[in-house]
C-alpha cells in the first residue's frame, strides 16, 4: 500500500469516529463544541520521537513483576497505521504484572493538561475481553515520584479503535503510590505521562498510536466545590463551622456561576433534638477567585444525657463545579460514658467500652491497613479501622515533621465519625531512628549498637528514636528487633544485636528508652512510644536454604530447634522484653519445627507458643500484632487464615491491602462460632487497654512539640556517640590508628561518601539505596571537620605518591530482609572494585580498611596486607562518630556482637559451638586506650581474684572492669593470631561475663593467654 493510501485510510477513520459523534449529538451543540475545542496536542506519535530511555531522560520503558514480565516493545512499520507510518507494538506474556510507561525528562517542567477534556489514542484491539489499565501521573517530583491515577478499557473489538477517556474517569490508585500519594487531587498542571499495565495470565500482543489531548475542559473538571474538612467534631452544645470553596486548576477565576445548595439531613443524630436543622444556598458569582470561601454554621443541642457519638451529615448539592467526593459530617462527640473518664482505671475503661461495641466494631479494631490503601480516609469510619501503618518507604509528600503530623491527624479526625470516636494507633518500623523520615536522626543498625556493649547507650538511642518518632503523631514503633542471629547469611542479621542472647537481653534497654517506664506509665507523654518486641519466635535461627519466600534462602525459613535451645537461645529475650512492660509482640513469618512430629508449623499459626508461652507463661499482657500480609502464608483458605491466626493469640491483623476482606471474614467466622466472643474479646481489650495507656483517648492529635529536636545537634550527639562505640577494631600492627592531624590521608573506597550506602536497609525506604537520601555526615566528610589532611579517590585512581596513610572504606550496599539473603544475589565478598581499591591502597601506603556492612565480609585473604581493620557495621547518619575514633577523639571500645568467620562454608558459626575456629571471636574488639594492662598470667591471677571476689559481693562494676582489663591484656598477646585454641575459650568469656559469670570468664580468658 502506497503513502497515500495509507493517509487515505487514517482520514477515513478519522472521519468516521467523527461522523459518528457528530450523529449523537444535536446540530448546534456539535458545531459549537468544535468551534470551542483547542487543536489536539500530541503526547506520543511513535515515530521515532521519544526514545526508549528511562529517567532522567525522557522515553517509553517498560516494568514487571520480575524478568519475565516487562513486555518486549518496537516501533513497528504499519501500513495501516492511523498516524503517521509507525505505531507501538509488543508481545507480552505476563504472570505478576507488566506493562509500559512514557514518563516526560524529570530535569525539565511537567506539562500542563488543563485546558483538555481528556486523554485519547488508538488501540489494535484483539477482541479477548481482558481489561488493559491506563493511568496518567500528575503532581510530584517526577513521573517516578508522582501520584498515579487510573482507569481501564476494555479489549472487546477487532482492529483499531480509538479510546477516549475523560479526565474526570481517571480515579486516585488506593493500592500502590510510589510515593503515597501527594494531595489526591487530579490538578493536571504538572503532568509526566502516562502507563499501561497489560492483562496477565496468558501470552498476548498488542500495537497502540498516536497518544493526544483531545476537547475543552468543562468548568465542572477544571473547578470544585471543596469543604476544608470531611468530619468537623463538636461538644454536644456547640457550633460547628463547614468552610465551602471554589478552587480551580490553576487558580484560574471561575468562568461561571456555582451554586451549592446544602441541607442537613440523615444521619444518627436526631433533627430539633440534637441539632437545629439548617438549609440554604451559597452561590460564587463567575468571575470569582480560586479559593473563595463561605461558612455554613450547624448548631448543636445539650440534652445532658450520656451518650455515644452521633452524625450530622451536611448534604451538598453543587450546581457548575465538581462537588466534593463525599458528604461532610458534624460529629456531636460522645459524653458521658465511664470510658471517656480519664480518671478511672484503664481496666475499667476498656470494660465498659467493650461492652457498648458491637462485632463489627471489635472486628475493626482487630484490623491494621496501610495508609497507602485507604485513599482519602473514608474507610476509617466506614469499617471502624483500629490502626494504620506506614510500611517502610510509605510517606506523606513532602516528606518532613509537619506532613506526617498533618497527614496523621487527619486520619484520627476520620476516627472521630465513629460511634465511640476510638482513636487509631499508627505504627511504623522506626528500627533506628524515624528512619522513613528524611532529615531524621539514623541510629546505627541494632548490630552496631549490640557491638557497643553500653546498655545506657542503647536506651538513650531508644529515647532519641521515641522523641521523633511521637512528635510526628505516631505513637507505635515496631521495634525492637529481639531476633538472635545465628547465620549472618540472613539479610535480617543487621537488624540483631547479636548472636548470643545474653547480649541481646543486655541490649533490652532500648524497650525503657522507647516506653519509659515498665508500668506503661510514661506511655501518654509526648517523647514515648509504644514498642514492640520481634519477630517472635526464632527467626534469627532459620537454616539456609529452607525459605519457600520467592527467590529468599533463609529469611522466613524453618527453624529447627530443640525445645531446651529455643528457651535458651530464641525465647529468652522474650521473657526480658515481657519483663520489661513490653507493649507488643509481633510474630515470626518464618516456622517452628520443634523435632515433635508435626514438622514446621508458621508461627502465626502457633497456639502454643503465642497464647500458651507468650501469654499464659510469660504473662504478655499487650497484644499481638502480625507481620505484613503474613496469614497469607498459613495453609488452607482465607477463612482458614483468619481463625487460625486469632484463634493462635494474634490480636491485631496487619493486613495493609485486605483490611476489608479480613473483616469481613472474622466477622463471619466469629458468627459462625470458629472464633469465640471470648477471643475477640480478650484481643479487643488488649488493643484498647494500650490506646487508654498511650493517652490517645484524650489527645488522639500530634503533640507537635517536640518537632523542632528532631534531626536536633542535641539527638545527633547520641548517634554520634553510638556510632563511635559501635566501631570494632579487629586489627591494628603498628598503631596505625588513631590517625594524627598531622598525617597526609588517602581516602578511597565505595562506602568512604556515601550517605545512603552508611545508612543501609530501612532508611527512608524499606530496601534503602546508596547516594545523598537524608542529611547526615558521611565517614569522608566527618573525617575532614575533624581537621584531617584528606584527599579522596573513591577508585584510588588517584596518585598515591606522597602520603603517609591511606583509609580504604568499604563494604555493602543496602538491603533488607530476604532481599539481602547470601544466594539471593548476595554473597559476603568484597566487590571487585572494592577488593581493587584495597589492594592499590594498602600496596602503596600503611592502610587501615573499614568495612560498612551488615554483617561480617571475607577478608582473610587479604588481612596480611592491611595495618588495621575496623568493622563499622551501618553507621547511621552521624559520621562524625567513626571520624571521632579514627582521629582519636574517642578510643575504640567496640567488640564483635557476631562471630567473624575466615570463609562462608563455616556458617553458621557461633560463640559456643563445639568446632570453633573464627577469622575473629565472638567478643573480639582491640582499643586505643592508653592504659592497656600488662603483665601476663600474673595480672591475670590478679583479676580472677578482683572477679571472684566482686561476684560474690554483688559489685557488678568492679568485677565487669576486672574482665575487661583481661580481655585486653589477653588481646593484646593474640593479635592476629587467633587460633581454635584461643578463640573458642576467649568467646565463651564473653558470654559469661554477659550472664554475670566473672570469675569464670577471667579463667577463660586465661586459657586463652596460654593458648595465644
Amino acid at each position: 500500500m502506497t503513502g497515500l493510501d495509507r493517509n487515505s485510510v487514517r482520514r477515513t477513520a478519522v472521519l468516521a469516529g467523527a461522523a459518528l459523534i457528530v450523529g449523537l449529538l444535536p446540530l448546534a451543540s456539535a458545531g459549537t463544541a468544535a468551534a470551542a475545542d483547542p487543536d489536539p496536542v500530541p503526547v506520543d506519535r511513535f515515530e521515532g520521537e521519544v526514545p526508549f530511555a528511562s529517567q532522567p531522560a525522557e522515553g517509553l520503558f517498560t516494568w514487571g513483576g520480575d524478568a519475565d514480565d516487562p513486555p518486549e516493545l518496537t516501533l513497528a512499520e504499519r501500513s495501516d497505521a492511523p498516524e503517521g507510518a509507525k505505531v507501538l507494538a509488543g508481545d507480552y506474556d505476563i504472570s505478576g504484572y507488566g506493562g509500559f510507561t512514557h514518563d516526560y525528562a524529570a530535569d525539565q517542567p511537567g506539562h500542563d493538561w488543563s485546558a483538555h477534556k481528556g486523554i485519547r489514542f488508538w488501540w489494535d484491539g484483539q477482541d479477548n475481553g481482558k481489561k488493559t489499565a491506563f493511568e496518567i501521573k500528575d503532581g510530584g517530583a517526577n513521573g517516578e515520584a508522582s501520584e498515579l491515577w487510573t482507569t481501564s478499557f476494555t479489549d472487546d473489538f477487532s482492529g483499531w479503535k480509538q479510546i477516549e477517556i475523560p479526565f474526570g474517569d481517571f480515579t486516585y490508585r488506593t493500592d500502590y503510590q510510589p510515593v503515597g500519594g501527594i494531595d489526591q487531587v487530579l490538578g493536571l498542571t504538572q503532568m509526566w505521562g502516562y502507563a499501561v499495565t497489560l492483562p496477565a495470565g496468558a501470552p498476548g500482543r498488542f500495537a497502540m498510536d498516536d497518544v493526544e489531548l483531545y476537547g475543552k475542559a468543562d468548568q465542572s473538571l477544571r473547578a470544585s466545590v471543596t469543604t476544608d474538612a470531611a468530619v468537623y467534631p463538636v461538644k454536644e452544645g456547640g457550633t460547628a463551622s463547614v468552610k465551602v470553596s471554589v478552587a480551580t486548576t490553576g487558580s484560574a477565576p471561575i468562568d461561571e456561576p456555582v451554586t451549592v445548595a446544602y441541607e442537613s439531613a440523615g444521619g444518627t443524630a436526631e433533627s430539633g433534638k440534637d441539632y437545629t436543622p439548617v438549609k440554604g444556598e451559597i452561590t460564587f458569582p463567575a468571575g470569582t477567585e480560586s479559593g473563595a470561601s463561605r461558612t455554613v454554621r450547624v448548631p448543636t443541642l445539650r440534652d445532658r444525657t450520656g451518650e455515644a457519638a452521633e452524625t450530622v451529615p451536611l448534604k451538598l448539592t453543587v450546581t457548575g463545579a465538581k462537588a466534593p467526593a463525599e458528604t461532610p459530617q458534624v460529629v456531636i462527640d460522645a459524653h458521658g460514658l465511664p470510658y471517656l473518664d480519664a480518671k478511672l482505671p484503664v481496666k475499667k475503661r476498656v470494660a465498659d467500652l467493650l461492652s457498648r461495641m458491637s462485632l463489627a466494631e471489635k472486628a475493626g479494631q482487630m484490623t491494621q491497613a496501610e495508609r497507602g490503601a485507604i485513599g482519602a480516609g473514608g474507610d476509617i469510619a466506614a469499617y471502624d479501622l483500629g490502626s494504620l501503618l506506614s510500611g517502610g518507604g510509605s510517606t506523606p509528600t513532602p516528606n518532613t515533621p509537619a506532613a506526617w503530623a498533618k497527614m496523621i491527624d487527619g486520619y484520627q479526625l476520620r476516627a472521630q465519625a465513629t460511634r465511640f470516636q476510638i482513636p487509631l494507633i499508627y505504627g511504623v518500623d522506626a528500627v533506628h531512628g524515624h528512619n522513613n523520615l528524611a532529615g531524621a536522626t539514623v541510629m546505627p543498625h541494632n548490630i552496631g549498637i549490640g557491638a557497643t556493649r553500653d546498655p545506657a547507650l542503647a536506651e538513650r538511642t531508644g529515647a532519641v528514636t521515641a522523641a521523633e518518632v511521637r512528635a510526628t503523631g505516631v505513637p507505635w514503633d515496631f521495634a525492637p528487633c529481639l531476633c538472635v542471629t545465628r547465620d549472618e547469611r540472613w539479610g535480617r542479621s543487621y537488624e540483631s544485636f547479636g548472636e548470643d542472647p545474653a547480649l541481646v537481653e543486655s541490649m533490652e534497654t532500648v524497650v525503657q528508652g522507647l516506653q519509659g517506664d515498665r508500668s506503661g506509665r510514661d506511655l501518654k507523654d509526648d517523647d514515648r512510644v509504644l514498642a514492640t518486641a520481634k519477630h517472635f519466635v526464632g527467626d534469627g535461627g532459620t537454616a539456609y536454604g529452607s525459605s519457600t519466600t520467592g527467590s529468599y534462602t533463609v529469611d522466613q525459613g524453618v527453624t529447627k530447634v530443640s525445645r531446651q535451645e529455643l528457651e535458651a537461645v530464641h525465647l529468652a529475650p522474650f521473657q526480658e522484653a515481657v519483663d520489661r512492660g513490653v507493649g507488643t509482640v509481633m510474630p515470626s513469618y518464618s516456622s517452628l519445627d520443634l523435632g515433635d512430629g508435626q514438622g514446621p508449623v508458621k508461627m502465626h499459626a502457633r497456639a502454643d507458643m503465642i497464647n500458651g508461652v507468650l501469654k499464659d507463661r510469660m504473662g504478655f499482657d499487650g497484644f499481638v500484632i502480625s507481620d505484613w500480609n503474613a496469614i497469607d502464608q498459613l495453609p488452607g483458605d482465607y477463612a482458614a487464615h483468619v481463625r487460625t491466626s486469632v484463634n493462635a493469640g494474634v490480636d491485631m491483623m496487619m493486613v495493609p491491602y485486605s483490611y476489608k476482606e479480613f473483616s469481613a471474614t472474622l466477622i463471619d467466622e466469629a458468627k459462625a462460632g470458629r472464633v469465640t466472643d471470648r477471643r475477640i474479646d480478650d484481643a479487643v481489650a488488649r488493643i484498647l487497654a494500650q490506646k487508654f495507656r498511650l493517652g490517645l483517648f484524650e489527645k488522639p492529635y500530634a503533640d507537635t512539640s517536640g518537632a523542632s529536636a528532631i534531626g536536633s545537634t542535641a539527638h545527633r550527639a547520641v548517634a554520634r556517640q553510638a556510632a563511635a562505640e559501635s566501631q570494632v577494631l579487629l586489627k591494628n600492627a603498628g598503631s596505625v590508628l588513631p590517625l594524627k592531624k598531622s598525617q597526609k590521608v588517602y581516602v578511597a573506597g565505595s562506602n568512604a561518601d556515601d550517605i545512603g550506602n552508611q545508612t543501609g536497609g530501612w532508611t527512608i525506604t524499606w530496601q534503602g539505596s546508596s547516594g545523598n537520601i537524608t542529611p547526615g555526615t558521611t565517614i569522608l566528610q566527618g573525617m575532614r571537620k575533624a581537621g584531617g589532611d584528606v584527599t579522596y579517590s573513591k577508585d584510588a585512581s588517584a596518585s598515591t605518591a606522597g602520603y603517609d596513610v591511606g583509609v580504604v572504606v568499604v563494604g555493602e550496599t543496602p538491603y533488607a530482609e530476604g532481599v539481602g539473603d547470601v544466594g539471593n544475589g548476595n554473597d559476603l565478598e568484597l566487590t571487585a572494585a572494592d577488593k581493587a581499591a584495597v589492594d592499590t591502597v594498602c600496596a602503596a601506603m600503611k592502610c587501615a580498611v573499614l568495612i560498612v556492612s551488615g554483617r561480617p565480609q571475607l577478608i582473610g585473604d587479604r588481612l596480611g596486607d592491611v595495618d588495621a581493620l575496623v568493622a563499622s557495621w551501618l553507621p547511621g547518619t552521624e559520621g562524625d562518630g567513626v571520624a571521632d575514633v579514627l582521629y582519636g577523639r574517642r578510643a575504640f571500645t567496640g567488640q564483635l556482637p557476631v562471630t567473624w568467620p575466615k570463609s562462608e562454608s563455616q556458617l553458621p558459626i557461633n560463640v559456643g559451638d563445639t568446632s570453633y575456629d573464627p577469622q575473629f571471636p565472638y567478643g573480639w574488639g582491640l582499643t586505643t586506650l592508653t592504659n592497656v594492662p600488662g603483665g601476663g598470667t600474673a595480672s591475670l591471677r590478679a583479676l580472677a581474684l578482683v572477679a571472684a571476689a566482686a561476684e560474690r559481693a554483688g559489685a557488678g562494676t568492679v568485677a565487669r572492669t576486672a574482665v575487661t582489663k583481661a580481655r585486653l591484656l589477653v588481646q593484646q598477646k593474640i593479635g592476629t593470631a587467633v587460633t581454635a585454641a584461643s578463640a573458642k575459650p576467649f568467646a565463651d568469656a564473653d558470654h559469661l561475663l554477659l550472664t554475670g559469670h566473672y570469675a569464670d570468664a577471667v579463667a577463660k580468658l586465661t586459657q586463652a593467654y596460654r593458648a595465644g
